[in-house]
């Protein structure tokens, strides 16, 4: 589901707005969060439930971070999700929404497509306040893409490869499309408007002459952390017969079940 483009520049605007007002590239999360008054607090709420959770209570807000999925302070993921709970603070409608009792602080089985649709909107607010986008293409540049890009560029924003990939393809410099999938069923898609395939070869099980499909093909034998050539019509679905020869590289890192891949063409 793609968030309303009014809403996606109001988001991106505002959490840019905020993020400039500081000097550090690293965007000072907990300055923010004494700017606005707002409590924090870090604690263990199982696995099997939420990352973050913002509750107005008593005329006042709260954020809430889990550390048993792994929100530790300070670190790439807890910063994200502190980062997505500040969206719902500072938007307008999640706010309000919040304050009226209008919106559920977690997921509503009641209404998804609503709760979708403003999860994915702190996601991006999140994104844009992490990695603002004056500072992120300055810092991009004309730099020759490889998967070390995304390295440095994780490292200067303290944010994960996944969030900062994922960023990349929306205002990088160079097409890539990014892919997720957990026990060979892919669960995710994320591509640059310009990289030159839209869907991979199948809709759900990763394709197989891929890094990530020969992870998953193989028991999990060893991780893996490797670029590696890969041929488009082993890929990409509706390759041409002119793009038959085409060749991208495919960075792949995996972690148990689940495996990251980025694709971009030489």
């Amino acid at each position: 589901m793609t968030i309303a483009k009014n809403n996606s520049l109001k988001a991106k605007r505002l959490a840019e707005y905020i993020a400039l007002q500081f000097d550090e590239k690293v965007t000072p999360l907990e300055k923010i969060l004494t700017d606005e008054e707002l409590d924090i607090f870090y604690d263990n709420y199982e696995s099997n439930t939420f990352d973050g959770m913002t509750i107005f209570d008593n005329g006042k807000f709260y954020i809430h971070l889990n550390l048993d999925k792994r929100n530790y302070p300070n670190s790439d993921r807890g910063r994200f999700t502190l980062a997505h709970e500040l969206g719902h603070y500072f938007i307008d409608t999640h706010r309000i929404g919040l304050k009226n009792g209008l919106l559920e602080p977690h997921p509503s089985l009641t209404n998804q497509k609503q709760f979708y649709a403003i999860e994915r909107e702190a996601d991006y607010f999140a994104s844009c306040l992490l990695m603002p986008e004056p500072r992120f293409c300055q810092d991009v540049g004309n730099k020759k893409f490889s998967f070390e890009v995304i390295d440095f560029l994780r490292i200067e924003y303290k944010v994960s490869r996944t969030a900062c990939a994922l960023r990349f393809a929306d205002i990088g410099n160079y097409p890539i499309m990014v892919v997720y999938a957990e026990n060979n069923i892919i669960k995710w898609v994320h591509s640059s408007e310009d990289f030159p395939f839209k869907w991979l070869i199948n809709d759900n099980i990763v394709p197989i002459n891929t890094v990530m499909g020969d992870y998953f093909n193989n028991n999990h034998v060893f991780e893996v952390f490797k670029t590696e050539q890969v041929w488009a019509i082993d890929c990409f679905k509706s390759v041409r017969d002119e793009d038959l020869q085409r060749m991208f590289y495919e960075h792949c890192i995996t972690y148990k079940n689940s495996a990251l891949s980025i694709f971009w063409e030489d």
